[in-house]
């Protein structure tokens, strides 16, 4: 009897132990937090121009300040023109600017997995094939034939077209042949969508580091899309992405397109051009071509600042007369923060099979 009840005994400890077990391999699975960090570079492109409109070049990081939300910023990268970026080299913290050190590119600092920027700039040209451009069509086509022509060598171009829908004609190519192809055998469509292109446009370009600018060549009006030309804004802004407004149309004979127009161009750091003219259309083109070749590449990674809303971008040049400069880039941004997020960690506490190690 005394056995009986000894045995019992035993196997009630056996059977706590085993649950104790369970329960802390269970409370083990579920406890396991993964947190995700991030750390964003911000990039601006920078034109600088005199007070007759001519091109400043030559500049350095050592003649550029920026500031956001009114702190200073610290240069990370730096380039000119079509150059890759390079890491900026200080003599110590808060240090004059010594020299331009290896090719950068987006990611953190002390990232192991680091890839080169490219050279050159990502292209994506938007096309208004609506019926508002019934009259001007073939003219416009040629144009922006002529404009991807001209292009430098290390650019890489897409080309995307807009009616009521959003035709992806060309994806980012280097081979400017299949570019014009697709702009050749572009037809025309109906009502105009310009907000929802632009805004699938500026999603595609962000896929790409680097220099990305969008083109848009456009009647004006748009009667169909769904999202409104200040979320697109607002879009590139964050996103870092120059916006190029071509308007077939006066400015003086719409003028609600000719504000928006101005307003998206200015504050993302591109241009808006009114060109009702096939000749001035191709000033444009020119213009933007000119553009893109002599910007400055500006990146930092932000200090601390406890705003997570829109937070305002200033560059000012130093040290050679800044007074006569003019100076475009996008106005600000909107930081992309992630919602704090929990993952469970599955853990097996099972023997592998027989014959197989455990890795």
């Amino acid at each position: 009897m005394g056995q009986r009840y000894l045995l019992l005994a035993w196997l009630s400890i056996g059977l706590l132990i085993a649950s104790a077990a369970a329960a802390s391999a269970q409370n083990a699975q579920s406890d396991v937090t993964i947190v995700h960090i991030t750390v964003n570079m911000v990039q601006l492109d920078v034109a600088v121009t005199d007070n007759k409109g001519r091109y400043v070049t030559g500049l350095g990081p050592e003649n550029f300040e920026v500031f956001e939300d009114g702190i200073r910023e610290k240069i990370a990268a730096f380039g000119e023109e079509n150059g890759v970026p390079r890491s900026v080299h200080y003599s110590g913290p808060g240090g004059k600017v010594l020299q331009l050190g290896k090719y950068v590119v987006d990611g953190a600092p002390g990232s192991n997995s680091i890839i080169p920027s490219s050279a050159g700039a990502s292209v994506f040209v938007l096309f208004d094939t609506s019926n508002y451009m019934y009259r001007g069509f073939a003219l416009a086509r040629d144009a922006i034939v002529q404009f991807v022509r001209s292009l430098d060598r290390s650019d890489r171009v897409a080309f995307y077209s807009y009616s009521r829908d959003f035709f992806r004609a060309s994806p980012l190519s280097e081979k400017p042949a299949q570019v014009l192809e697709a702009v050749r055998t572009t037809v025309a469509g109906d009502d105009a969508a310009l907000y929802n292109a632009l805004l699938w446009t500026l999603k595609d370009a962000d896929k790409f580091s680097g220099r990305r600018v969008v083109v848009v060549f456009s009647n004006g009006p748009d009667d169909a899309s769904m999202v409104s030309p200040e979320d697109v804004r607002e879009l590139a802004q964050s996103e870092g992405i120059p916006i190029y407004m071509i308007s077939t149309r006066q400015a003086e004979r719409d003028p609600l397109s000719t504000a928006v127009f101005k307003r998206i161009s200015t504050s993302t750091g591109g241009k808006a051009y009114f060109a009702g003219h096939w000749q001035d259309q191709e000033k444009a083109f020119a213009s933007i071509r000119a553009d893109l070749a002599h910007l400055y590449t500006i990146s930092y990674y932000p200090a601390t600042n406890p705003n997570t809303g829109w937070r305002k971008i200033t560059v000012e040049v130093k040290g050679k007369k800044p007074k006569n400069y003019n100076i475009r880039t996008r106005t600000g941004y909107r930081p992309r923060v992630l919602p704090e997020t929990t993952e469970t960690m599955p853990i097996n506490t099972a023997p592998p099979p027989k014959g197989m190690d455990r890795k």
